[in-house]
């Protein structure tokens, strides 16, 4: 049953990704988090985004701009090393503290208090139009490839960074979207394998065919969403999913996750 809900999730959430402006990892690794523990989760939804980045990548990945690349790309793979290693280490912490609820016990994780607090920023920066119109210039390319690889190999969530500082890098439309496939690619293959480390003690093989169903699902729904339906923001699905990731968020961050 968690692998027709999961996959149906990576589907729905692929296809949403057309019309909500989220990437499929912000919307996927909150849903990956109800089931699993939060670097497995992290890590499960790195390993469905690689494959549909991988997928993007056959189809566009040639129109990439390779000066751009080299100074976005280059800091954005170190850092997604750094991030994905304090990911791993931060799993081992102890809780911050304990509280209860009635008969139930809830204990404050370090990971999950600031996984939470990412994805309500990063929430936030996707829905707040005043954060969508911020813009940095070319010499600033290693600086937001830094970022946004770091923040992607911590969390999962790169996309509103790393968009914010190419959107002014001179590219053409097709050689944005290439560029930005090929560093999510390079990041994600960078963070998976640090979290490779530690896939066998997370439970990854545990999980293949769930993992396998949901990259289908994924690629399908992204592929669908490619073909028949126009790349539009719909303000009313955006702020909906926003809201959802803020809730799911703070569960998560109380410890109730």
């Amino acid at each position: 049953m968690d692998i027709l809900i999961l996959s149906l999730a990576a589907f729905l959430i692929a296809l949403l990704t057309f019309f909500s402006g989220f990437g499929l990892g912000t919307i996927l690794t909150p849903v990956f988090m109800i089931y699993f523990p939060v670097d497995l989760a992290i890590a499960l939804t790195g390993v469905v985004h690689f494959f549909n980045n991988i997928f993007k990548l056959v189809l566009v990945g040639k129109q990439a701009d390779r000066q751009v690349l080299l100074r976005f790309g280059i800091p954005a793979v170190l850092a997604a090393f750094v991030g994905a290693w304090l990911l791993l280490h931060m799993a081992d912490f102890e809780p911050l503290f304990a509280y209860s609820i009635g008969s139930k016990t809830f204990e404050v994780y370090p990971i999950k208090f600031i996984i939470s607090i990412l994805l309500i920023l990063f929430a936030i920066i996707d829905l707040v139009p005043l954060f969508n119109k911020l813009q940095f210039g070319k010499d600033k390319l290693p600086i937001g490839g830094a970022l946004s690889g770091f923040f992607g190999g911590l969390s999962g969530n790169q996309g509103a960074l790393r968009s914010a500082f190419l959107i002014k890098a001179g590219l053409s439309k097709e050689a944005f979207v290439a560029t930005t496939v090929v560093v999510s690619s390079f990041v994600d293959f960078t963070r998976l394998s640090v979290y490779a480390t530690r896939f066998t003690k997370a439970g990854l093989q545990d999980n293949l065919l769930l993992v396998v169903c949901a990259i289908v699902a994924a690629i399908i729904g992204a592929y669908l969403g490619n073909k028949l339906l126009k790349k539009v923001k719909l303000r009313f699905i955006q702020v909906l999913v926003a809201v959802m990731l803020i809730f799911i968020s703070l569960a998560l961050g109380a410890g109730m996750i």
